[in-house]
């Protein structure tokens, strides 16, 4: 199956105890991710990300629309069964060793013996904790947290991996370490779906890219296309001198190596600045 993800015209209304008006945090959105991508989701605190994907996990369910996982239907038990979550906050037993704290998850997804022994050597390893299994977890640093977080997501080798802010209050080489081990998931085939207010993390590892706001999906795109200037063009020369440059529509092709012709490049965090204030309901300050 080509496609990990489907989310049809998803809605979620919050009943509050103060009104009798629901609060509509996910209005409308629609997402497809595709096998072995991985996809960012991106927008300021309450703009409804982590909703998106807790109806896709199955904790709450939508008021309409649908999540398919697989093809599954996400509120079915057993369209779980390929996934592996890492919330924004995990909660661990702090007593327990990083070694301990993977049997324990593993023995929970039914595994035993030598195959999950097997199991935690390789995530360890792919982690980094190799030399820290041994140590309790209320000794680890949060970026070693973080990392055991997503060992514990891998356990059971799931074919999609749903990230909440895994970098949240991780200093920058261990941020830099959880990036890497998406690249790893990624060339391994795994689906990644993450959601992060660190731009520039979204920028390097996202092959497709969704932004929401107030609840609704506002930009949505390869990161290739969203972080094009469209109404602009680019082309970069090697040893071309001043008076070249200034013919440089008429004479490039002939007289200099075109190393690069194409749209040029805005950021990520300029993208969804201008795409969140042109589409704030709130005046500005």
């Amino acid at each position: 199956m080509n496609t990990a993800v489907e989310i049809h015209h998803l809605v979620k209304d919050f009943r509050t105890p103060m009104t009798r008006k629901p609060f509509r945090a996910v209005d409308d959105i629609s997402l497809t991710i595709k096998t072995g991508e991985v996809y960012g989701l991106i927008g300021p605190n309450g703009s409804g990300k982590s909703t998106v994907m807790k109806a896709l996990l199955g904790l709450v369910r939508p008021t309409s629309g649908s999540c398919q996982i697989f093809g599954n239907d996400s509120l079915r038990v057993d369209s779980r069964h390929e996934v592996g979550f890492l919330p924004e906050n995990p909660y661990f037993y702090k007593h327990l060793s990083g070694e301990e704290t993977l049997r324990f998850y593993g023995k929970l997804c039914g595994m035993r013996g030598k195959k999950l022994q097997t199991r935690i050597d390789e995530l360890l390893e792919l982690v980094s904790l190799d030399k820290a299994r041994k140590r309790r977890l209320g000794g680890y640093s949060k970026g070693m947290l973080q990392r055991i977080g997503l060992a514990q997501a891998l356990i059971q080798k799931p074919q999609l991996v749903i990230l909440d802010e895994p970098t949240a209050g991780v200093d920058p080489i261990g941020s830099r370490q959880i990036r890497d081990l998406i690249f790893e998931l990624r060339d391994q085939g795994i689906t990644v779906f993450l959601c992060s207010h660190l731009l520039e993390q979204v920028q390097e590892v996202c092959d497709q890219v969704g932004i929401i706001f107030e609840g609704k999906m506002i930009k949505e795109g390869s990161l290739e296309e969203l972080i094009s200037v469209e109404n602009q063009t680019e082309i970069i020369l090697q040893d071309a001198s001043p008076e070249l440059i200034a013919q440089i529509e008429a004479l490039a092709s002939s007289e200099a190596q075109v190393i690069r012709s194409g749209k040029p490049r805005t950021t990520l965090e300029r993208l969804f600045l201008t795409a969140t204030q042109s589409n704030s309901s709130q005046p500005p300050s």
